[in-house]
């Protein structure tokens, strides 16, 4: 049976998914947007305020919340950083507040995160038992996921999805990387040594699909593929995937010089995650090994959404 589901951030990279793939399973979708409602299927949303038009939205079983400020959108300025911290750990208190009022609140509410909580944690392996670690990016995460707390107080069933490296040719990291790596400009970044933890977006969309009827998963669950590779590893997949050389190898000085600290904690950073809580609880990936969800990933029919 289809359940009613509310989503933030719905026009983004990961919500387009996610919604073709709810409504392709029978589920009726609502988009909390900003603003006025105009679009079929929308409710008026305000971030900024927490404002939430509880009578268009009605009953819902489950809110997916992936609002929140591109991380990698430009060099992390203080105003940056403000602004990256603002958009996730109050609009996120906001949001859990107005679902804990409703009338009939949800019954869940599976709020994004990132495995940057963990901060810099070289070979060590991970999962979500691992405490969180330093850096503005696992402050941000912690803020993040304690913002959930007034739905939490609520009765309200939170997952706490921590996302890794998520991969489509149609956004996110890998497309930033086609071109230079098409031209034959691609290389490990710093000393490669550093673990990427990644999840090819149909399966990201699908884990979310499957925690939605997961009444006994809370807390925190970690969306990566099962086995996390190296910087060096990643790289030369990627260049095999798309027939070039990945040989030029971007120091980590000059990355310093480029995007200054968000080169450490966004590059040069290392996550070696494994999802034992989906994994447990029986989740399936389609894409757990790298080659093949590049090949995925890149194939000319893949889909867009």
């Amino acid at each position: 049976m289809g359940q009613r589901i509310a989503i933030s951030g719905a026009s983004g990279f990961v919500g387009r998914a996610l919604i073709a793939h709810l409504e392709r399973s029978g589920h009726e979708v609502l988009r909390l947007v900003r603003g006025s409602a105009s679009e079929p299927h929308g409710v008026r949303w305000q971030p900024d305020t927490g404002e939430l038009d509880g009578r268009a939205l009605g009953a819902v079983d489950a809110v997916v919340h992936l609002a929140g400020e591109n991380v990698a959108g430009g060099r992390w300025t203080p105003a940056r950083r403000a602004a990256i911290a603002a958009s996730r750990g109050p609009t996120t208190e906001r949001l859990a507040r107005s679902l804990a009022r409703l009338p009939v609140p949800p019954r869940t509410l599976i709020s994004a995160s990132a495995t940057g909580i963990y901060g810099d944690c070289g070979d060590a392996r991970l999962d979500e038992r691992t405490p969180p670690g330093q850096g503005f990016l696992a402050e941000v995460a912690q803020a993040w996921e304690a913002a959930t707390q007034p739905a939490a107080s609520a009765g309200i069933r939170v997952v706490h999805l921590r996302i890794g490296m998520v991969l489509d040719q149609s956004g996110g990291a890998l497309a930033r990387m086609l071109l230079p790596f098409r031209l034959g400009l691609g290389g490990r970044l710093g000393s490669g040594q550093q673990w990427v933890s990644w999840i090819h977006r149909q399966d990201l969309v699908a884990a979310i699909a499957f925690l939605l009827g997961q009444e006994s998963l809370r807390g925190p669950v970690l969306a990566v593929a099962p086995e996390p590779v190296t910087n060096r590893e990643f790289t030369r997949a990627l260049g095999r995937a798309l027939r070039r050389p990945a040989v030029l190898p971007v120091p980590a000085f000059a990355l310093r010089l480029l995007f200054g600290a968000m080169a450490d904690e966004l590059l040069l950073s290392s996550q070696r995650a494994t999802p034992r809580a989906l994994l447990t609880a029986g989740f399936q990936f389609a894409h757990p090994n790298l080659a093949e969800a590049f090949a995925a990933a890149l194939a000319p029919g893949a889909r867009t959404a």
